[in-house]
């Protein structure tokens, strides 16, 4: 569900926030277009954190450690390559108001990025919105193969230890699907919603210098115990 917001000069990072805690988020219809629509659908996409399923061969290739991983250090970089075209999308949603919400977002600490690197380049990563114990993940983008799931996969390990309750995925893509996500209706989304952004979480916690293995272990601990928080 979706209306067209005729007063985008009067969107702040402020009432940003404020959409996410009432359950909607802003969208656009392509990159060009310089107004943003709100979004509240029927079906909300969620990936349970204490259910979350790392594929083996994924798993494989996170304790080889192909990829440094950074937290919060190139920004711009993410959101670029989300916004990027790539085979079957030629466009994208991500419009200069996105970029300017989510950037002052980002210097307020709302906003923050995961990102994987390989030989000193950033080949993907993820951004989402930090509110209380919910996260709300936007965009995901890869350069390489797996790139952006081992970002996925390291972001779930950060919430987990970090105290939140709420990982919200928007939509549900088959690419999710092979993690655990699923869709919930909007009045249990709303309630689980309304519990997470009343408490507070650290997404800090976790140190970047945390090993391949120990992230692997804090994702499926959690998985086996059915204990979303540390």
């Amino acid at each position: 569900m979706g209306s067209p917001s005729d007063l985008n000069t009067e969107i702040t990072p402020q009432v940003l926030l404020k959409a996410y805690a009432c359950g909607i988020f802003p969208m656009a219809e392509s990159a060009l277009d310089h107004s943003l629509f709100w979004v509240e659908p029927e079906l909300r996409g969620i990936l349970p954190l204490n259910e979350v399923h790392v594929p083996r061969r994924l798993a494989r290739t996170i304790r080889q450690g192909r990829f440094e991983v950074r937290v919060d250090s190139d920004y711009h970089g993410v959101i670029d390559g989300c916004a990027s075209s790539r085979p079957g999308r030629r466009t994208t949603w991500i419009n200069s108001q996105i970029r300017r919400l989510y950037s002052q977002l980002f210097k307020m600490g709302h906003c923050h990025t995961v990102e994987t690197w390989l030989d000193g380049e950033l080949v993907g990563g993820l951004y989402g919105v930090e509110l209380g114990r919910a996260f709300f993940g936007e965009s995901m983008f890869s350069y390489e193969r797996d790139a952006s799931k081992v970002a996925l996969v390291y972001l779930v390990a950060r919430l987990i230890h970090g105290g939140f309750t709420l990982l919200d995925t928007q939509f549900v893509t088959e690419h999710l699907k092979t993690f655990g996500a699923r869709e919930i209706g909007r009045e249990q989304f709303q309630s689980l919603l309304a519990t997470a952004v009343r408490g507070k979480a650290d997404f800090y916690r976790l140190s970047e210098d945390t090993s391949p293995s120990g992230i692997l272990q804090l994702v499926n601990q959690t998985s086996n115990t059915g204990c979303s928080t540390p």
